[in-house]
């Protein structure tokens, strides 16, 4: 009998970031200003979001308040963040 390789899923390689202060979350929060189609594009053109993806953050931003678009390093994020926020979007980087 072979031995079976630990399966390890993406959210556990991303609690194992967080725990090491490596790990990061791009937040984005409802606004009454911008439109889906701006939200959309932004995703799209700083966060390489496909459209689909793009618009399914958008509508869970709307309905929900907030929407988690991007997990990674917090190096890697927060030129993401900071284009966001040039572009008036309400983000938060945890």
């Amino acid at each position: 009998m072979e031995p079976t390789k630990p399966f390890r899923r993406e959210e556990e390689d991303l609690d194992l970031l967080s725990i090491n202060n490596e790990g990061a979350i791009l937040f984005l929060h409802n606004d009454d200003y911008h439109t889906f189609d701006y939200v959309i594009e932004c995703l799209v053109n700083i966060c390489g979001h496909n459209p689909q993806q793009a618009e399914q953050c958008a509508w869970i931003v709307h309905t929900t308040g907030k929407c988690d678009v991007k997990h990674g390093l917090r190096a890697q994020l927060l030129d993401m963040y900071e284009k966001l926020k040039r572009k008036g979007l309400v983000v938060t980087l945890d």
